[in-house]
């Protein structure tokens, strides 16, 4: 049984990876197959599922979409935009700036959802191609995701998982290293694209006549806002507090729920219910890893390849997050690795492991098209405009940022954390 279940997980990946089908379908589909099967009982698939880490996502989903018709998003975007005053370097720093801090605490999916729209918009007015813009922004949604517990999904379900991770520490240890990733990987993308970013002399007029305060719907606004504010306050206090990231997620929903004035189906809309069963699913298939015993052996062979030593298990986690990120998607590979690195963990608990996992998943979701929820969704929005990015062609400036970020990250943890 043994067998079934890791080749139903590598199908199931590979499906993924391939664009099979919906990942959402291949992952129900592996999950009741292994149940079905006798890989794990029914009781045991649903004590798999990490349903904090679902009320959680579900939680700032309906937030930021009853958060995003106040038009306080595109008004941020725009703003930027003006500061910019059309001139290309400014520009790709405030864009990489906005949309990082935008996924460190929205998260990097709805950061760019909420961004690509705007450099399409800017693309057009000062006539330069949209792919180096929107390639910045994923790049920048990536890394800025890495910095805090809500602002990527593998840093969701560690934090969910690890109960001794709270808000802060992730700000604490994944921040900086995140803000200095941002800004090497954004001056080596200017210096890469800065021969097609180049404007004409009235680009600043052009962009100047952008008007961001049209873009406020000012009913609700300021109660919506002050949910939304006090909600990542809560983020930040849920560890003295002794509250669990979910709860604040759940009690800033049902708050904002309260004074945004829309009919709960229509915010219930809001939730990408696609991306929850998806997680539902794989989280059904790891469950079968961990009941037939699989995972322990992968924890053992990690061990014996790094015979013990805790930097060489920091350092083959960073990679290897990274490696598996690229290749498959970040999500799904964090959920197969969070069970390893727990037993990898048997004779206490070490953060750095987490660290490197979540830094690993994070900025391995740069290296390739299919990597990261963030990267499908910003291409899938620069073809809908007519525009297509070749999966070579996000290679060839993903790669590099990957491998550029990595080294910050071994650096950072071998200093800091090892």
């Amino acid at each position: 049984m043994a067998i079934v279940a890791a080749s139903a997980f590598a199908v199931a990946l590979l499906a993924i990876a391939l664009e099979f089908g919906h990942r959402t379908k291949v992952a129900l589909v592996g999950a009741t197959v292994l149940v079905l099967v006798g890989a794990l009982d029914v009781d045991t698939a649903i004590e798999s599922v990490d349903w904090a880490t679902l009320g959680l996502l579900v939680g700032m989903m309906i937030i930021v979409g009853l958060t995003e018709p106040t038009g306080v998003f595109s008004f941020l975007a725009l703003h930027v935009a003006r500061m910019s005053r059309g001139r290309p370097f400014r520009l790709i720093f405030l864009l990489a700036l906005m949309t990082g801090v935008l996924s460190a605490f929205l998260d990097n999916l709805t950061a760019i959802l909420l961004v690509v729209p705007i450099s399409l918009q800017l693309s057009r007015l000062l006539a330069i191609p949209v792919v180096p813009l929107v390639l910045v922004q994923v790049m920048a949604s990536n890394i800025g995701g890495t910095a805090t517990l809500i602002g990527d999904p593998p840093n969701i379900m560690i934090g969910s998982h690890v109960e001794e991770l709270s808000f802060l520490d992730f700000i604490v240890n994944l921040g900086p290293v995140a803000a200095v990733t941002l800004l090497t990987t954004t001056l080596l993308l200017y210096f890469f694209y800065r021969r097609s970013l180049a404007t004409t002399p009235d680009a600043h007029e052009r962009v100047a006549s952008l008007d961001p305060r049209g873009e406020l719907k000012r009913e609700r606004l300021v109660p919506i806002l002050a949910v939304l504010c006090g909600t990542i306050v809560g983020f930040f206090l849920h560890a003295p507090l002794h509250v669990e990231p979910v709860t604040v997620a759940m009690a800033g929903a049902t708050v904002m729920l309260l004074v945004s004035g829309h009919d709960l189906e229509w915010a219930l809309e809001r939730v990408e219910w696609g991306t929850i069963f998806f997680f539902i699913g794989l989280f059904i298939m790891v469950g079968s890893l961990e009941e037939q015993g699989l995972v322990t052996k992968i924890a053992d062979g990690f061990a014996g390849v790094t015979g013990g030593s805790r930097t060489a298990e920091a350092l083959v986690v960073l990679w290897g997050a990274a490696a598996g990120s690229a290749l498959v998607d970040n999500i799904p590979f964090t959920a197969a690795m969070i069970p390893v690195v727990d037993e990898l963990q048997m004779d206490g608990f070490d953060d750095a492991t987490w660290w490197a996992l979540a830094l690993g998943a994070c900025f391995g979701g740069n290296a390739t098209m299919i990597a990261a929820a963030a990267n499908v969704a910003a291409v899938s929005a620069l073809a809908r405009s007519g525009t297509r990015i070749s999966f070579l062609r996000f290679l060839v400036v993903g790669l590099p940022i990957t491998l550029v970020s990595l080294v910050i990250a071994t650096a950072y943890l071998l200093a800091f954390q090892l």
